[in-house]
């Protein structure tokens, strides 16, 4: 279904909803402990939500857990009470499951219609995950008769529901049988919820069960409960994240009109940053369930795709809605403020089908460890020129793996530094020559023109066979930007001489005194004929003594407000008046140098767009910049780091590390799926936005977390150089510790990407 029709779902669900009264229900379901109402459950059956995954031969619409998805946002929104994952995924998953037959018939047909009110009773047991786990509910034939006995646990709904689909085990043989609630022997215990709505435990004393009420049997029922339920993770996702945006908005909101000590307390700092903090785990939450649904419908592992959603929106909306409390105030705990019955019902579905700690661990069981899938092993024939996006996945990562093999030195394999151009040099024109050296450029500049997804593929492999970044600020950034906002003339003199390795470019941004205040740089050019004469120094210049050209931004009208009066110029480090000096930085490498500008001609040609409108394309240009840093690159890196070192000290026997490790490999998923999200705009040709920080945020502190955990596990390894003993290949633990630090800061330090989300994205006061 395309996406304007899933929208179409969510526009559909909101009007219901706003017409639903469903906080105002919510609140007196609460106080009466009932389970759900009858009337707003009909209008949910005719509004078509219980059938989405019903096919139309079965009088359902037939459609998927996308459109299924958009509606439980909505849900998550407006805190729908009645129970429609029960109905709409888990029976309805189930009974599409069983073969068909009179009884099967009918409660898929009532089901749809919205005249049954039933649930999936399963589980038996605390934090159980697999229905197969602890079966203790038996099904024992008496006679001509069969009867059930047992118990199950955190049932939805309870009472009120017309009966429920039950698992039970007949002589070690899994069955579904139909229990309906009025059945001589069913005790249905509600049980008070977090949130108001109360799950329920069933118990059955010798529950007569006729023989058509055995609605299945065989091994292939524990793999169809099993999936219903994984389902139903997926749309608790989804309806998760409903819960922390729409707390979000009333969180911002609040920030908005609060004062104190005479300023709306939106403009405080502290609390901008925080809810910066909160913005990004709802646009993670997003990109995951999105990525989720994506890879679902591609035949991804259902199980270890539904761990991943439900792990993400569990941290996000716990932190979100937590979060929301305390910025309310005393007012945010009274039961008057909506945002805690958010707290609440993100509690409630936090807990149901799985915890954070159980998913974790789940996705780590059934994720292959970032080592294991390297294979030097693949495809000889590497074409200069291909279709990418016909070749399969599978092909073209073999493809990459074969020509690192084959062509990359060992030698410069996992360098914990920045390489200089002289010990790159060489890989860099085999790349080139091979027509490899720009993936992401369109093939008619001499790139690969890829995709998104293939782009996330040569990073990763390149990332797991260890290649070294090469002085790239031509390939990554001056490149793109002139693609898309250079003369014609700039793009023949110039992108050539980058993909032949003829130029190498460094940026000219920071100076003394400015930081990340570039609006406040000094560097002047002014206009003589034709040509600028630049004066000025530069300072953090990545590279600069390997360079050949610096793209650099200059003020041309002293007597213009800050940002309007510079430009952006594109300088040959050969011209006279240069001075390049190398800064040492706390690793003891000279990756960063200052750069000084002495009556330094450079030709008018080379202004990049209008006079004096340079800050414009200084904004794009670190919009490239940031989703560059954002990109998994060096996340993939130190995780594939991490994981070699875990495998030699066997460190995945423990428990705590094992845990920690799967919540990195879950923040890496994640900052895959937003790195492709905003890497599709690009490839598209669209403006990034200024949300595009969230990914540089999001990147960098995965980074560094990743590499504290590696140098913790390290023990006095982590104080200490190259060591075989942590790894086959070796591993500089503290280097690569002590390069990931300034990640932070470089592009635009975290502080300031939160203040460009809190002003330009959230619309928080200043």
């Amino acid at each position: 279904m395309s996406a304007s029709a899933v929208e179409a779902f969510s526009d559909s669900a909101r009007d219901l909803l706003s017409r639903n009264g469903a906080i105002a229900r919510l609140r007196v379901l609460s106080d009466s402990q009932a389970t759900f109402d009858r009337t707003a459950w009909q209008e949910i059956a005719n509004a078509g939500w219980l059938g989405v995954l019903v096919s139309e031969d079965e009088g359902g619409l037939g459609l998927g857990l996308r459109e299924l998805a958009a509606i439980a946002e909505e849900v998550g929104q407006a805190l729908l009470p009645e129970p429609y994952i029960a109905g709409s995924v888990q029976v309805a998953s189930v009974l599409m499951g069983c073969p068909s037959g009179t009884l099967r018939n009918q409660l898929l047909e009532r089901l749809v219609d919205g005249s049954c009110v039933s649930g999936l009773a399963w589980q038996e047991k605390l934090g159980q995950m697999q229905s197969a786990d602890g079966l203790a509910t038996q099904l024992v034939a008496e006679g001509d008769r069969l009867k059930l006995s047992g118990k199950k646990a955190f049932v939805v709904p309870g009472t009120g529901a017309e009966g429920w689909i039950v698992l039970a085990s007949q002589q070690s043989e899994p069955v579904l049988v139909w229990i309906a609630a009025n059945s001589a022997g069913v005790v249905c215990s509600d049980v008070p919820g977090v949130d108001g709505l109360p799950t329920a435990t069933l118990t059955f004393t010798g529950v007569e069960v006729p023989g058509p009420h055995v609605l299945m049997r065989g091994g292939e029922v524990i793999h169809l409960v099993d999936r219903a339920n994984d389902r139903a993770r997926v749309i608790q996702a989804a309806e998760l994240l409903g819960v922390m945006r729409r707390t979000l908005s009333l969180t911002i909101d609040y920030l908005g009109t609060r004062k104190q000590f005479g300023r709306a307390i939106g403009s405080f700092q502290a609390l901008k940053h925080r809810a910066v903090d909160a913005y990004i785990q709802v646009e993670l939450s997003s990109a995951c369930v999105q990525d989720v649904l994506t890879q679902i419908e591609q035949g991804g592992d259902l199980a270890a795709l539904a761990s991943r959603a439900k792990s993400r929106t569990i941290h996000a909306a716990l932190l979100v809605t937590r979060m929301a409390i305390q910025f309310h105030g005393a007012m945010g705990f009274t039961d008057e403020c909506d945002v805690g019955l958010y707290f609440k019902r993100a509690l409630k579905l936090s807990a149901q089908l799985g915890n954070l700690n159980g998913h974790r661990q789940r996705y780590l069981e059934r994720s292959t460890p970032e080592s294991e899938v390297v294979s030097e092993d693949g495809a000889q024939n590497f074409p200069s020129d291909a279709n990418w996006d016909a070749m399969s996945e599978t092909e073209f990562r073999q493809m990459l793996r074969g020509f690192y093999s084959k062509n990359y030195p060992d030698s410069l394999r996992n360098v914990p530094r920045r390489l200089h151009w002289h010990e790159i040099k060489d890989w860099y024109l085999t790349l080139s020559q091979q027509g490899w050296v720009a993936p992401a450029w369109p093939k008619r500049f001499g790139g690969m023109g890829l995709s998104p997804e293939k782009m996330i593929a040569y990073v990763e492999e390149q990332e797991q066979y260890g290649v070294a970044r090469a002085p790239d600020m031509g390939i990554v950034m001056i490149g793109p930007l002139l693609i898309q906002r250079g003369s014609p003339a700039q793009q023949e003199k110039f992108l050539p001489k980058i993909i032949a390795g003829e130029h190498i470019w460094c940026q000219g941004y920071s100076e003394p005194g400015a930081g990340s205040d570039l609006a406040s740089l000094r560097t002047e050019a002014v206009r003589d004929g034709d040509a600028f004469i630049v004066n000025g120094q530069k300072i953090w210049t990545t590279l600069a003594q390997d360079a050949t050209h610096m793209f650099a931004l200059v003020r041309t009208d002293k007597d213009a407000k800050k940002q309007s009066g510079i430009s952006f110029l594109l300088i040959d480090l050969a011209t006279p008046g240069i001075t390049i000096r190398p800064i040492k930085d706390i690793v003891g490498y000279e990756e960063f140098c200052e750069v000084f500008f002495d009556n330094v001609r450079v030709p008018a040609e080379n202004l990049v767009g209008e006079l004096n409108q340079g800050w414009t394309i200084a904004k794009a240009l670190l919009g490239f910049e940031r989703i560059f840093l954002g990109s998994p690159k060096q996340s993939r890196y130190a995780m594939s780091q991490l994981t070699a070192m875990a495998e030699h000290l066997g460190l995945f026997a423990d428990p705590v590390f094992a845990g920690r490790y799967a919540e990195l490999m879950l923040d890496v998923a994640d900052q895959v799926s937003g790195y492709t999200h905003y890497a599709d705009m690009v490839k598209r040709g669209e403006a990034l936005p200024p949300s595009v920080s969230l990914l540089k945020i999001w990147g960098t502190d995965t980074y560094q977390r990743i590499c504290a955990l590696m140098v913790e596990y390290a023990q006095e390894h982590g104080a200490s150089g190259l060591n075989s003993e942590l790894s086959p290949s070796g591993l500089n633990v503290p280097a690569i510790m002590l390069n990931s630090i300034p990640a932070t800061i470089y592009g635009g330090s975290t502080e300031v990407q939160k203040e460009i989300l809190a002003k330009h994205v959230l619309k928080l006061p200043d």
